[in-house]
This record gives C-alpha cells, structure tokens and sequence, in this order.
C-alpha cells in the first residue's frame, strides 16, 4: 500500500464502508479499510478535510476519478468505463459504484471531523445466471479484466486517489471536476458543471434554464448497492 495509508483487513463477512466509518474520528486520515473477499473488491478510506462539508463533499469526485482510473488501468483495450452521475461505474453496462459517508452531527459550515469514501467491485461472478437476465450485473472476469483481483485493485484505488487529491491541491477542484465529466458518457448539446457545494449544473444548448441535482441528496441511497445482498446490484 502507499505510504500515507494504514492498512485495516477484515474478515469476508465484515463491511469496509460501515467500518471505516466507526473507527474515523480515532483512525484518521489515510486509514484504508480492505475486505478480504475473492469475489469483490470492498475498502473505503478515511479523509479529513479541512474546508466545510457543504463544499467539502466534492471529494466524492475525486474517489471517483480514483476508481474510474483504477478500473481503466486493469481494463482490455476498447473497454468503456463510465460514470453515471453521482455514484454509478459502468463497465459495458455493468453496475458497480463508489459512496460518501460523514458524520450525521456534522454542521454543513464547518469542516466535518472525517469523511469516507467507499467502493465495491464484484470481481468474480459467483452465480450461474445468465447475464441477459440480470443486466446490471458486472464482473471483472466475465469483462476481461485478467488477473485484477480485490487486492490489485484496491492498490491500485489508493494510488490513483493520491493522484487526484494532488491534482486538487496543486491545480484546484476544476481539474477533478473535469476528469469526472468526462467520464460521464456525452450528450448532444449539453453543457455540464459542478458548482461549489458538488452538485450538478445541467444547461441543454438553446434553453434558458439549468437544471440542478443535488449532491447531498442523491448520496443518500446509493444507485449501484442491493440493501439485501449488501454489494453491488445484479
């Protein structure tokens, strides 16, 4: 693992997000939380921002881009790796996904004690359905994906985080912000940004209005994870 993070394993049965979560205002800032499954990749890392969380939640992007990169470094060439606005990673159609998590007594003008950035990747299909019938499932050996394995991506997640958390740094949030649209599959005549609390400016060309979506609401229940599989959708 890099040298800022701190490497915590679980068991298979354990929950890296929720972990992670319980175990920040103690842990700290680089604490890496890795699920030790064959079939995916889980871990979340803990972050403590300096600005308030109404801004400060834009490091969602940045786990993102790390994610997407993480997934494009190990992908067979030609291999689309997409995001849907906020949380969702397609491969192929495929669902997987990242989620920010803070603390629930948080004020929204003062920077928040921690916030956790989490991520699953099924990695290995472990049933014998037929991908037709569930179209949302994605695994990385079923995508040609080779040996990438939750180990290997999970490596590979903390680098790239560390890459775009620099480029944050070095270069301000627009740098993250552009790498993140531009992996949000284009649509003719449509102009995206997002504005200063990470939520979604949306203007069509030719139209006076723009459309927001709101961050903080859509991280409340995310897109790509089953409740009661407790991974990603199949």
């Amino acid at each position: 693992m890099p040298p800022p993070f701190a490497l915590v394993r679980l068991r298979e049965s354990g929950d890296a997000f929720a972990h992670a979560c319980c175990i920040a205002p103690e842990s700290g800032a680089g604490t890496l939380v890795y699920v030790g499954r064959f079939d995916v990749a889980e871990f979340a890392v803990v972050l403590e921002p300096t600005e308030p969380l109404t801004t400060a939640r834009r490091a969602f992007y940045a786990g993102m881009v790390a994610l997407t990169d993480a997934l494009r470094a190990c992908a067979p060439p030609a291999k689309e790796v997409a995001i849907g606005w906020p949380d969702a990673v397609r491969i192929d159609g495929g669902l997987v996904g990242g989620r920010l998590g803070w603390p629930a007594s948080a004020d929204e003008d003062e920077p928040p004690d921690w916030l956790v950035f989490g991520a699953m990747i099924r990695t290995v299909m472990i049933n014998d359905h037929d991908p037709g019938v569930r179209p949302l499932a994605s695994a990385l050996d079923e995508e040609g994906f080779g040996e990438a394995g939750a180990v290997q991506m999970t490596e590979s997640f903390a680098r790239h985080l560390m890459r775009a958390i620099d480029s944050w740094q070095v270069d301000g949030f627009d740098s993250v912000a552009r790498e993140y649209l531009s992996r949000i599959p284009r649509e003719r005549q449509t102009l995206r940004r997002i504005d200063d609390r990470g939520d979604l400016l949306t203007r069509h060309t030719g139209r006076d209005t723009t459309e927001r979506a709101a961050l903080v609401d859509a991280l409340a229940s995310p897109s790509w994870l089953d409740p009661t599989l407790g991974g990603p959708r199949r």
